[in-house]
C-alpha cells in the first residue's frame, strides 16, 4: 500500500468521527438563551474532541508527509491509532451527558492517553523503516512535548477519580492547548531539505 491510500483512509476514518460527533449536538426547543445554556456541557465537550481530533489530524498529516517508507507495521500501528480515535465521539457523548463525572472523566482521558501511546508507535515504527538518520528523525528529537502529554493523560485518571474530574478536565485541556499551535519541526525539517522530498 501507498502511503497516499494509508493518508486517505485516515482522513476518511477521522472526516466519520467528526460526522459521528456533529450528529450528537440536539437543536434546542426553544429561542432562547436559556436553551443554549442547556446545551452548554454537551458543546463544551463537542469542542474539546473536535479540538483534539483536529490536532491528531494536523499531525498525523505531518508525520506521513515526511514518512518514506510504508509496511505492514505501519499499517496497523496505524490502525492501532484510528481504534482509538474512532472511540473519542463514544467517550465524549458519555462524558457530557453525565456532566463530567469523575468515571466518565477518567475513561474520556484514558482513550486520550491510549491514542497518545498509539500516536507514539506509529511515529517509532515509521522513523525504524527510515532509520535513525531519517529527516523525521531529525525533526521529532526527543519528543518532549509528545512524551509530557503522554504523562499528563496519565495523571488525570487517578485525578479524576481520586480528587476531583474538573482538574483532570483542566488537564486535558491544558494539553490541548499545548497542540493547537501545529507542530512546525517536520515541516521545518522538509523545507530544509526540499532535494529528497517524501515519496
Amino acid at each position: 500500500m501507498t502511503k497516499g491510500r494509508l493518508e486517505a483512509f485516515s482522513d476518511g476514518v477521522i472526516a466519520i468521527l467528526i460526522t459521528i460527533m456533529v450528529l450528537e449536538l440536539k437543536t434546542p426547543h426553544t429561542a432562547d438563551l436559556e436553551a443554549l445554556k442547556q446545551l452548554g456541557p454537551v458543546l463544551s465537550a463537542y469542542v474539546v474532541s473536535f479540538v483534539y481530533i483536529g490536532i491528531y489530524w494536523n499531525n498525523h498529516h505531518h508525520l506521513l508527509h515526511a514518512t518514506e517508507r510504508v509496511d505492514g507495521k505501519i499499517l496497523w500501528a496505524n490502525l492501532h491509532l484510528m481504534f482509538w480515535l474512532s472511540l473519542v465521539p463514544f467517550v465524549t457523548s458519555w462524558w457530557d451527558e453525565t456532566e463530567f463525572a469523575a468515571l466518565p472523566t477518567a475513561i474520556y482521558g484514558g482513550v486520550l492517553f491510549m491514542a497518545g501511546v498509539a500516536y507514539t508507535l506509529l511515529q517509532s515504527l515509521i522513523i525504524a523503516a527510515q532509520g535513525p538518520h531519517s529527516k523525521l528523525k531529525e525533526a521529532i528529537g526527543r519528543d518532549t512535548k509528545g512524551k509530557l502529554s503522554t504523562v499528563l493523560y496519565l495523571a488525570a485518571i487517578p485525578l479524576a477519580l481520586l480528587v476531583s474530574p474538573w482538574i483532570a478536565d483542566g488537564i486535558y485541556l491544558l494539553v490541548a492547548l499545548m497542540w493547537l499551535i501545529p507542530d512546525r519541526r517536520i515541516e521545518r525539517k522538509i523545507a530544509a531539505n526540499p532535494s529528497h522530498p517524501p515519496r
